[in-house]
């Protein structure tokens, strides 16, 4: 957990800056996710939408990670399909636009996360179970039927290391039966130019110790890059995968701060 010198000092300032934010932000952004929320529009966005995103771009800077967003995400009905480094990626992603996450039913249980990821519609299944999968499927389904984002972690959980890891191709069902486009999303951290192995869970650490670890470790910067959306057509889901995972991966292996070209300057 102790990471540096300045950990206490980080736990201070960030924790109390944090439980603020807990204790009173998450009252205004839970309320507006209602149909009144949803309804008043300032701009382009609805009251619901903007209080979103700002609590979840501050909660990611209370854990010492500062969103660089690149591209835009597409319109829905969109499957948004991301790599998966740790539990703050719902969060960055929810800093920039609306979309159901399809989570494991463990975040359910996680304080105060749990509470903005009800409140965004995040579809919860159980790892293992048939049925589950199958409800967490339709609820997606809807959805998507509805105009929405639907938003999966394909590598099939968090895993260490720096690299992005296999696509699984179950869940790009939704696409096939959906016929929706497909935006691959790229999210990787660095810091001084360098990727961090440790923004993932370390071997033996629960929820609770990789809260506190974040808290007390330096800045990093947390870049999101959403990718060109393509039309599924007629490919098989493993055809999906395999294009989703190589835009990623492209723009992953790309360096530091510099996504490819096409995508222009970061947005934050």
């Amino acid at each position: 957990m102790w990471t540096d010198a300045l950990s206490p000092l980080r736990w201070l300032l960030r924790g109390s800056g944090f439980l603020l934010h807990a204790t009173l932000g998450v009252i205004p952004a839970v309320l507006a996710q209602g149909r009144m929320g949803q309804a008043i529009r300032i701009g382009d966005r609805s009251l619901a939408l903007i209080l979103m995103n700002w609590w979840s771009g501050w909660t990611c800077r209370f854990f010492g990670l500062k969103p660089t967003i690149y591209g835009k995400p597409a319109d829905g009905p969109v499957l948004i399909v991301a790599n998966h480094l740790s539990w703050a990626d719902i969060q960055a992603l929810h800093s920039v636009a609306a979309m159901s996450f399809i989570a494991k039913a463990e975040i359910s249980r996680w304080p105060v996360m749990r509470t903005l990821a009800n409140a965004g519609g995040t579809i919860y299944h159980q790892r293992g179970s048939h049925d589950s999968q199958h409800g967490a499927l339709a609820q997606a389904m809807q959805r998507l039927a509805d105009g929405g984002r639907v938003a999966i972690f394909p590598e099939g959980g968090i895993f260490g290391g720096t690299d992005v890891k296999r696509f699984h191709a179950r869940m790009f069902k939704l696409a096939q039966d959906s016929g929706c486009a497909v935006q691959p999303v790229m999210i990787r951290n660095d810091r001084d130019g360098a990727r961090n192995p440790e923004i993932t869970f370390l071997p033996g650490e629960n929820f609770l110790m990789n809260l506190i670890r974040f808290m007390g470790r330096p800045s990093s910067r947390a870049e999101v890059a959403f990718l060109e959306p393509f039309e599924p057509g007629d490919l098989p889901r493993k055809a999906l995968a395999n294009r989703a995972e190589t835009a990623v991966r492209e723009a992953y292996d790309s360096p530091a701060g510099a996504p490819p070209a096409w995508l222009g300057e970061a947005l934050t």
